[in-house]
């Protein structure tokens, strides 16, 4: 005979049984096919390899079954789920062809029909062995069991069975490739032998398996019952509190804060074990015996060594490096010295932080950092009492048990950001723990026992110093970072931001490279600002830029340059200052200080005819307009020898504006500024663009001492600006103004409005 061919994985088809499978490859799908336009019957065979995806004639069983197609189901993705009946028992002789599917020429097997005494035997012996199997087997249907005892026929008995049994595929093919039922029988009778003695082991190995989780669930409930008649009792407790016994000896603590921890031991052994009450006392006792009592670190207290990692880790700041090498000079000389507290302050991005974590590496300290900005309760630095649900340490404790150790650096970054409301004042709380006379025994509403902070060295930083409390700014140690000079920068940026950022991004040193030139432009053109944090984020921004490049098949090399600096940033965001342009009247240029560094300040003046009122115009805070407010009394002061109209304050008007009325403008440093816009304008003279000041006047014309010095220097070298005009008593603070800034600029010290207005006007 000539049939369609189907090999099947891991499935055997006897006659005159029903079985149903999923067909999916191309082949076996045609071959279905071209059964259904003939007479419908296909010889199934099993491949030997069930990995096999395309097998010929050597890669399935000699033994297959002729079956009739009875139900053909299409499933999506071109599969087909098909039921079929087998027929007769066939002998692979060969295929036929091969594409578009195989073709088989089979022979039909005949079975034998007499029927013999021994077969009679065979059948008993198989039906008795059957029911040992079921035995084992509860999954099997009472139906198969049914049809297996009705059974009389040997060649039937031995297909079904052999069919309903989950046995390994090699051995259902043994029992199809037997054409003799007395063959089939006995070569059946041993699998099913085999079959009930795999399954009895695993019984056994089951029941093993349950007794042993029964006598283990017994276990618990008497473990149980056992625990909870010590609850009972009251000596649920015992080997717990022991252990807490044991550990509280092990850390040699003081003898108040030993009595404390053991009372509360004493009450936990005293309480049920599963009590709201225990859990509370076991989270207090874990809580104190993780803090480093007395677990300390050796400090490096090597000078060069620290100075070499303050040098590698920062450019510039060399007074903020020296006063820290000072502090381990001392240290080493004098291991017990204790409050030095010191506070770091200057604009943001200029270091601070980073100098702390830095003090930390040179000194070999555990570093533990937590931000005071927008802490409003108290309890925040002294902790929760207990009697409070979810009470828990304060900020203070929990950083000396991050940094495990008790001479930990801890480093409370913005600590002129602290606010206070109904719930106390935390700034008040900090001085307990910044004051070297009292944190020696310092106490935490938690932990109700004193604990040593005095081995802490407690690092703050600070944007200004104006909003600090002061009686918290008296017990710390001010050290001003002042803003960068351009010329710093970029030392900073080829130093430290470009490999940083280059590493970050996956650029390397083939790949970007930034010209000098280049870079200086894009701090002038691309940021404003004290710190370095603007000028990392464009740096940044350049290095995402080349990697798309680099990510788009370019493979040239990127040079950043002056011309080029738009196609990465943008347009430009600053342009230069124009201070060196025309003079004119009423326009002058003052100097203001900020939280983020220095800053020109512009201030217009114009005079026209009216009754003698004075608008002030710009956003300025009340500071400001009192100072407006002075100036214009100590202009009604000068002599005659300014050409003022004496009677102006009766028919002019004067309107005082600063620019960039959106932004707010305060402080104590803008009367000359004010009072020389104003002359210019009553007497049209124009005013030297090349000149900026900073000072504050009183009625009589005396020029005060203003502050931040330093950062406005800055930002009038940064502006271009030559000549600065300070008060005369602020001619000390040059010393502390950066050499490169001293060199470019000239400073004119004045006492009186008159020289002032000698400096600047044409």
């Amino acid at each position: 005979m000539r049939l369609p061919m189907i090999a099947l994985r891991g499935l055997t088809v006897f006659p005159e049984m029903y079985i149903h499978f999923d067909i999916g490859r191309h082949k076996s799908v045609r071959a279905l096919e071209d059964a259904l336009k003939g007479d419908q019957m296909v010889f199934l065979v099993a491949q030997k390899d069930m990995r096999d995806n395309d097998p010929g004639a050597g890669d399935v069983c000699r033994v297959g079954t002729i079956s009739v197609l009875r139900q053909i189901i299409r499933l999506p993705g071109n599969n087909m789920r098909v039921l079929v009946e087998g027929r007769q028992r066939a002998v692979l002789k060969s295929i036929a062809e091969e594409d578009p599917f195989h073709i088989a020429e089979v022979e039909p097997l005949k079975e034998p029909k007499r029927v013999s005494i021994r077969l009679e035997a065979l059948i008993r012996e198989i039906k008795d062995k059957f029911e040992d199997y079921c035995a084992h087997q509860p999954r099997l249907s009472p139906e198969v069991i049914i049809n297996v005892q009705a059974a009389d026929s040997a060649g039937y008995l031995a297909d079904y069975i052999t069919q309903h049994i989950p046995v390994k595929p090699m051995a259902k093919q043994s029992i199809l490739e037997a054409a003799h039922p007395v063959k089939r029988l006995e070569r059946l009778y041993v699998i099913l032998s085999n079959e009930v003695e795999i399954l009895s082991v695993e019984s056994d190995l089951h029941d093993r398996l349950r007794d042993r989780l029964v006598k283990n669930q017994k276990d618990y409930y008497l473990r149980e019952q056992l625990k909870a008649i010590k609850s009972e009792l009251g000596d649920g407790g015992e080997d717990e509190a022991e252990n807490y016994e044991t550990k509280i000896n092990a850390l040699s603590l003081a003898e108040e804060t030993a009595e404390k921890l053991k009372k509360e031991v004493a009450r936990l052994s005293r309480q049920p074990g599963e009590s709201h009450e225990s859990a509370l006392i076991r989270t207090y006792l874990d809580t104190c015996l993780s803090l480093p009592w007395n677990t300390s670190t050796k400090d490096r207290l090597d000078v060069k060594a620290a100075r070499r990692i303050l040098d590698k880790d920062h450019d510039g700041l060399e007074k903020v490096k020296e006063r820290i090498l000072e502090y381990l000079a001392v240290k080493k000389l004098a291991p017990g010295i204790k409050g030095q507290i010191l506070c770091l302050v200057g604009p943001p991005g200029v270091g601070k932080t980073s100098v702390a974590i830095s003090m930390a590496r040179a000194m070999g300290r555990k570093l533990a950092r937590l931000s005071l900005g927008g802490v409003r309760d108290e309890a925040d630095i002294r902790g929760h009492r207990k009697t409070y649900i979810g009470a828990m340490p304060g900020r203070i404790i929990n950083a000396v048990r991050q940094a495990g150790s008790n001479n930990a650096l801890i480093l409370l970054d913005e600590v002129d950001k602290l606010g206070a409301d109904s719930r106390g004042d935390p700034s008040a709380a900090l001085l307990e723990v910044l004051d070297p006379e009292q944190n020696v025994s310092f106490r935490d509403h938690y932990l109700e026992v004193p604990f040593d902070l005095s081995q802490v060295l407690f690092i703050t930083t600070a944007n200004a110093t104006s909003t600090i409390p002061r009686p918290l700014l008296d017990r710390m140690e001010l050290i001003e970072l002042s803003s960068y000079t351009d010329e710093e920068k970029v030392r900073i940026a080829k130093r430290h931001l470009i490999p940083k950022q280059m590493k970050q991004h996956g650029v390397s040193r083939q790949m970007l490279a930034f010209s000098t030139t280049g870079l200086r432009d894009l701090i002038a053109g691309w940021t404003r600002e004290a710190g370095v944090r603007v000028l990392e984020r464009n740096i940044a921004a350049v290095c995402r830029k080349t990697a798309m490049r680099f990510a788009d098949g370019e493979t040239e090399k990127v040079i950043v340059r002056s011309l080029n600096l738009p196609d990465f940033l943008g347009v430009r965001k600053y342009r230069p200052e124009r201070p060196l342009g025309q003079a004119e009247v009423g326009l002058v240029c003052g100097l203001a200080w900020t939280p983020v560094g220095g800053e020109v300040l512009e201030v217009e003046a114009g005079v026209s005819e009216g009754s003698g009122k004075v608008e002030l115009t710009g956003n300025m805070g009340d500071i400001m307009k009192e100072s407006a407010k002075a100036a214009f009394t100590c202009i009604r002061g000068l002599d005659n020898s300014w050409c003022i109209d004496k009677e102006f304050y009766k028919n002019r008007d004067i309107h005082i504006h600063c620019p960039e009325g959106a932004i707010p403008k305060d402080g104590p440093s803008a009367g000359i500024t004010m009072t020389v816009s104003m002359v210019s304008a009553l007497t049209g003279r124009p005013v030297r663009r090349d000149v900026a000041m900073t000072g504050e006047i009183t009625l009589r014309g005396r020029v005060l001492p203003v502050g931040g010095l330093k950062e406005k220097t800055m930002a009038a070298f940064r502006a271009g600006i030559h000549t600065v005009i300070i008060p005369a008593e602020n001619e000390r603070n040059l010393e502390d103004i950066d050499s490169d800034v001293r060199k470019a600029l000239r400073f004119i010290p004045v006492d009186t409005i008159e020289t002032v207005l000698k400096e600047t006007l044409l």
